[in-house]
């Protein structure tokens, strides 16, 4: 068994993972990324990309390549009991990308795969142990057939989501809490008026919230609050029964009838929040999930993930240029606050969309209706369009 050096390892091929390894690969940085899974991506899954992740993506060229393919959403609308409270719009939302972008998951997977160096994913690959030496990190695993691997690294990255083997390995310790909200989610062929197809649409009834946002080939993903998580079965094959009752409950709460005949995904999941207490330990480091779990709900995670590559990537370069760790340490703690400061506001964010798509009765949505109306009417709804279109994350 030969041993491989790389300058940074990364574990984890997911759309974190890989836009970590495609940002090092472009700043002359050798990578070798490890994916536990052997398959090609599928599902839609995690699907909005918002303008801060548009600008990071354009230092890969990925930018063009997601927006010729992405629904441009620019406008998001809240309704309740079948009126409309208020339309909030985009625009200035960001000075370069005022929208937030729609893109299946598997599709910005393979766009990201794309960009990779041949050879440097490593598909079946799990990591198994790691050794902390002073100026780098040994990482043993085992590969597609079964055999140990071993890569010898200056760095290792830990972008292996929220049950992340690498923050294990290390012993960094989370912390957090499970929420009672649970949601079902589904995608359907559009049933929406056509003026109302390139918004995201959120209703807030008095039986829970209900999510919609346009996807490409005239679908849309539905997300609605449940009593409990039998709506939907955990993973994301198409279940005709499933779809059935999600289109039920879409239908009683917004007037939107979605066939459960073109549904091509459901889902069900529960909310929680992780942290992790530190962000790395010495020449490891945490990114994505695997540092801060949020809720689903605004869809943050996933670009909260693709910020903190872009945040760290430039640091892992100049610290393998370099080969000290002096200013590696120094450069590692300004970038833990400063991700963890960006988490932390993402998941207070995340919290008050959870809170404001509570079932309260016909008398409680009086009131929250009232107070939708009323700040989707005055000129600080702008600021409200830049917090959800991550202006400061």
């Amino acid at each position: 068994m030969t041993t491989e050096r790389v300058d940074v390892l990364v574990v984890g091929g997911g759309p974190v993972g890989l836009f970590t390894a495609a940002l090092l690969e472009r700043a002359g940085v050798t990578v070798a990324v490890w994916e536990r899974r052997d398959t090609e991506p599928t599902g839609s899954r995690a699907i909005g990309i918002h303008p801060p992740s548009l600008d990071a993506f354009a230092a890969i060229g990925l930018d063009t390549a997601v927006l010729a393919e992405a629904v441009l959403v620019r406008t998001g609308v809240a309704r309740s009991r079948g009126r409309e409270l208020g339309t909030l719009s985009f625009d200035r939302a960001s000075a370069t990308h005022p929208y937030v972008a729609t893109l299946d998951q598997h599709r910005t997977e393979a766009l990201l795969r794309d960009r990779l160096a041949s050879g440097t994913l490593r598909t079946g690959t799990t990591v198994t142990a790691l050794s902390r030496r002073v100026g780098d990190v040994v990482a043993h695993g085992v590969g597609p057939d079964g055999a140990p691997v071993v890569v010898e690294a200056a760095f290792v990255v830990g972008a292996d989501g929220a049950r992340s083997a690498v923050r294990d390995l290390v012993g960094i310790a989370t912390s957090g809490r499970d929420y009672r909200d649970r949601y079902v989610m589904g995608d359907f062929a559009d049933p929406e008026p056509e003026q109302a197809r390139s918004s995201a649409l959120v209703d807030v009834g008095p039986e829970g919230v209900v999510e919609s946002f346009p996807l490409p080939g005239g679908r849309r993903r539905y997300v609605a609050l449940v009593p409990d998580d039998r709506t939907a079965p955990a993973g994301g094959e198409p279940d005709p029964d499933a779809a059935a009752r999600l289109a039920a409950i879409v239908a009683g709460r917004t007037g939107a009838r979605p066939d459960p005949a073109t549904c091509t995904m459901t889902s069900g999941f529960r909310v929680r929040r992780r942290e992790a207490s530190h962000v790395g330990v010495g020449r490891v480091v945490l990114v994505g999930d695997a540092a801060h779990e949020i809720s689903p709900i605004g869809g943050q995670g996933m670009n909260l993930g693709w910020l903190d590559a872009a945040a760290l990537a430039p640091l892992l370069a100049e610290a393998v240029r370099s080969g000290t760790d002096g200013p590696w340490q120094e450069s590692a703690n300004g970038y833990a606050v400063g991700r963890q400061a960006a988490a932390r506001r993402a998941a207070r964010q995340a919290e008050l969309n959870m809170a404001l798509g509570r079932p309260t009765g016909v008398l409680g949505s009086v009131g929250r209706e009232a107070l939708l109306r009323t700040v989707l009417a005055l000129p600080s709804a702008d600021g409200l369009a830049g917090v959800y279109a991550m202006r400061w994350a």
